[in-house]
């Protein structure tokens, strides 16, 4: 497919939101050069952008976060790299690619994509940012890759057409949801809360999208967060109830704002709003 009419099928309005239409193009390339080498035979795909790309969440995505399907601390993301180059060759763009070290010892293999040049036929066919094409060098995905992940979770095969029709593991919902479920109730950051959190939690729950006790049982117990023998419903329901109670409206406004096309879908949000909205929640 020519990158100008997959550029042009997202209908951007503003050099902004080409780029975040860009971005997501490189993720799809990536997903892409994994399938091609075989990574999806060790990995599956799971996040905001798997959420996005896969099954329709209505938000930008910014990192590729994958899972592998057995426990593996000396897993790498190298080997794959030069099949990520070769792909975004084969579209027309050269990117550099590397590993991120680490300076102490953790379960995520990281590593950086980065933007070299600019799609040759958006300088040759003229596109909505003109103006500032340059901008696009530069543009960076970052992939993840937990290699000693909470395990008890299930995969589904899900069918991508661009850059060419190809499958991708990826989380099933109730278990996208409880990777999100988990990272909004003990996520780490003291002092940046994270919108994107509490835009995906009501996404969940009015697409009737069930929680899955076990994998976020499974995700609390391996981070140490919380460590019940039995996790009950209204036990996860009184954690969100004091986490709501403990949010700063102004603070996940501000996180999500630049990711959604609609800001005033937030106008709503309340902290009573979001404690009525999780009575609906359900769980399997």
């Amino acid at each position: 497919m020519m990158i100008k009419e997959w550029l042009a099928s997202y209908e951007p309005k503003n050099q902004e939101q080409a780029f975040s239409a860009l971005r997501e193009i490189m993720q799809e390339v990536s997903l892409a050069g994994l399938q091609r080498s075989g990574f999806f035979e060790k990995a599956a795909f799971y996040g905001g952008t798997a959420l996005r790309i896969f099954y329709g969440l209505d938000r930008f995505s910014e990192d590729l976060d994958f899972s592998l399907l057995q426990r593996d601390p000396e897993f790498s993301l190298e080997p794959y790299f030069k099949g990520l180059v070769e792909e975004f060759a084969n579209v027309g763009m050269q990117v550099s690619i590397k590993e991120k070290k680490k300076t102490k010892r953790t379960s995520i293999d990281s590593a950086f994509l980065k933007s070299e040049t600019v799609w040759r036929e958006l300088i040759l066919e003229g596109t909505v940012i003109d103006a500032g094409l340059g901008g696009m060098i530069g543009l960076k995905i970052k992939l993840e890759v937990d290699r000693n992940p909470p395990l008890r979770f299930e995969t589904e095969e899900k069918l991508l057409l661009k850059p060419y029709s190809f499958y991708v593991k990826c989380f099933t919902k109730p278990n996208l949801f409880a990777g999100k479920m988990h990272a909004l109730l003990f996520r780490k950051w003291q002092n940046r809360v994270k919108g994107r959190d509490w835009y995906d939690l009501e996404w969940y729950i009015r697409k009737g999208i069930p929680l899955n006790l076990d994998h976020f049982q499974s995700r609390a117990q391996d981070t140490g967060d919380w460590s019940p023998s039995v996790v009950q419903k209204e036990d996860v329901m009184n954690l969100l109830r004091n986490r709501i109670n403990s949010i700063s409206l102004d603070a996940i406004r501000e996180d999500i704002v630049k990711f959604i096309p609609d800001s005033k879908k937030l106008d709503i949000w309340s902290k009573s709003y979001f404690l009525e909205l999780i009575e609906q929640l359900k769980f399997e």
